[in-house]
Order: structure tokens, then C-alpha cells, then sequence
């Protein structure tokens, strides 16, 4: 790993030689194909100062997926947002939107709460 010494706990140096740096760090799940996914996508104001977001949750798969995916997303529906810890989120309201390019690219999707 590239960023392995991060993760190194504090411990700078070992003279024990069968020395193993141990991490709490789970392994990212493989990512599903697109037709074994589940995802939801809502709409949600809450902790955004009155602002929309489109959420899109239940990804299932490595960081660099979901990051993949959520560009796509955001350059299709022309609009900023993140994608972090298993969501992604879009500036706005664009359920339909999102929900239709997920159905295009194979996704299964639906559209949950308000």
C-alpha cells in the first residue's frame, strides 16, 4: 500500500524482525456489478441550512467506485456534490434525473422518501 506508513499506529521503529504493524482497518468490500446493487436515492434538507440534496445510498463496493460513480453522476446532472462513506450526494434535487441514469447504466434503483 502506498499510504501503509499512516497507518502505522505511532510505532516509528522496530528492531524485532517477525514485527507486524496491526491496523483496525477492515478491507474495502469488492464492488457488485451494477445489477446486484440496491440503491436508494432521496431527497433531504437536514443539516444543509434549508438547502435540497439528492442522496444515493446502499452502494456496495470499493471508494474508488463509489467516487467513480458519483462523477459521472454530477457531470450528468451538471451539479457539485460528494461521495463519501457509502453515499453519494448531489447539490439539488435530481431524483428523477439520478434515478434515470442509474436505471440506464444498470443499476437497480428506487426512489425513497422526500
Amino acid at each position: 500500500m502506498a499510504n501503509d506508513w499512516k497507518s502505522r499506529l505511532g510505532t516509528v521503529y522496530s528492531t524485532n524482525p517477525d514485527f507486524e504493524y496491526v491496523t483496525d482497518r477492515q478491507p474495502e468490500e469488492e464492488t457488485l456489478p451494477p445489477a446486484r446493487q440496491n440503491l436508494r436515492v432521496w431527497r433531504d434538507t437536514k443539516h444543509r441550512a434549508g438547502k435540497t440534496a439528492t442522496l444515493v445510498r446502499g452502494f456496495v463496493g470499493t471508494d474508488a467506485d463509489l467516487q467513480q460513480l458519483a462523477r459521472l453522476l454530477k457531470s450528468k446532472c451538471g451539479v457539485g456534490g460528494s461521495a463519501k462513506d457509502g453515499e453519494i450526494i448531489i447539490q439539488g434535487d435530481h431524483r428523477d434525473r439520478v434515478t434515470e441514469i442509474l436505471c440506464s447504466l444498470g443499476y437497480g434503483c428506487k426512489k425513497a422518501g422526500s
